[in-house]
């Protein structure tokens, strides 16, 4: 597996070896196994994999935000790594005052779904201001509410000295997901992780959100972790590509080296399933047979193996592959170690 290329851009949080276990009455299940990930200032990370792959949970693992009975197990989320400020969260207890600083702070997160992050009791100009207030604390009222409104223009949002003092209900999907952006952007972070920020928008605006993060990733010189279960926003947006499989990544490379030569087969399967502009008419589309197993019933040896069209009979279903070092590109799999 060939080391990753030296990246001029500082590393800003470097994950080393992150494993995340639930502790359930039935047993321990693993959710995340030894996942080492680089996010460096001013690119793009593409975290991309099926639902159940274990994405998000990674992404709440970096910021403390696990919900119970989850808990990081082992492993190292290191902020600022091989710096004099560098600082290990996954030493901090989820609510330090060391860790809620950072959390919103060096460390913006865009949900899923905006409703989840804003409450229709509020408008959005005091949802934003609480968030500003809460990382600027000697900030006045006035001087948040102007912040605010910087904010909402930043995103793109019409009008935004009106808008400030609309509820999350008077607003389209859109609309909610670009404050939702304004929020994570209220502690000016240097580090943004976006877990499927174009969930359930129309494709216009689907375009549209992902233009301006894009946008504003350039622009703030911000290091992006960008959640996906689509191999074309991947295309799009990424610099760096991380695929997850059942709690692990498989495989990293940068965007055009996965897609020119993808070294996995499930990110072989994944692009596969791509629509294709080229396809003949009422053309089938390509699938990935089966499904995600649970956690609880991890197959043994390579955990792709009862899907996988390229098993190695006698040899995937007994031993695992060795994994994808850290800091390195690769795939974890018995094929990849036959590539020259």
């Amino acid at each position: 597996m060939a080391e990753q290329p030296a990246q001029s851009a500082p590393c800003l949080l470097s994950v080393r070896d992150l494993v995340v276990d639930f502790r359930l009455d039935q047993g321990t299940i693993r959710a995340v196994e030894n996942i080492s990930l680089d996010l460096f200032a001013g690119r793009v990370l593409g975290v991309v994999g099926e639902s159940g792959c274990g994405k998000s949970i990674t992404a709440r693992a970096i910021l403390g935000i696990i919900d119970r009975p989850g808990r990081i197990v082992s492993g190292r989320v290191l902020l600022d790594p091989g710096t004099t400020r560098q600082l290990d969260l996954a030493t901090l207890s989820n609510d330090s005052r060391e860790l809620r600083s950072v959390r919103g702070g060096r460390i913006g997160l865009i949900f899923q779904e905006p409703m989840t992050a804003l409450s229709n009791h509020y408008t959005v100009g005091n949802q934003i201001m609480e968030a500003v207030r809460a990382h600027k604390p000697k900030m006045t009222k006035p001087e948040a509410r102007a912040k605010a409104v910087t904010l909402l223009g930043e995103v793109g949002i019409p009008n935004p000295d009106g808008r400030i003092d609309a509820y999350p209900f008077q607003l389209s999907g859109g609309l909610r997901q670009r404050v939702g952006i304004a929020m994570a952007l209220a502690g000016d972070p240097d580090i943004l992780i976006a877990d499927e920020p174009t969930t359930a928008l129309d494709v216009t605006t689907q375009a549209q959100i992902l233009l301006l993060l894009r946008h504003l990733q350039r622009d703030k010189k911000i290091a992006l972790m960008l959640i996906t279960h689509d191999m074309g926003v991947i295309a799009q947006m990424a610099d760096e590509v991380a695929v997850m499989y059942l709690g692990r990544v498989v495989e990293k490379a940068p965007v055009e080296h996965l897609f020119a030569a993808p070294r996995h087969p499930y990110t072989r399967a994944l692009l596969r399933s791509v629509p294709n502009i080229h396809a003949k008419p009422r053309e089938r589309l390509a699938s990935i047979g089966g499904a995600v197993p649970h956690p609880a019933r991890r197959p043994s040896g390579c955990s792709f193996h009862p899907r996988c069209p390229e098993v190695i009979a006698g040899r995937c279903a007994e031993t695992e592959p060795a994994p994808v070092p850290a800091g390195a590109d690769g795939a974890a799999c018995f094929h990849a170690e036959l590539t020259p």
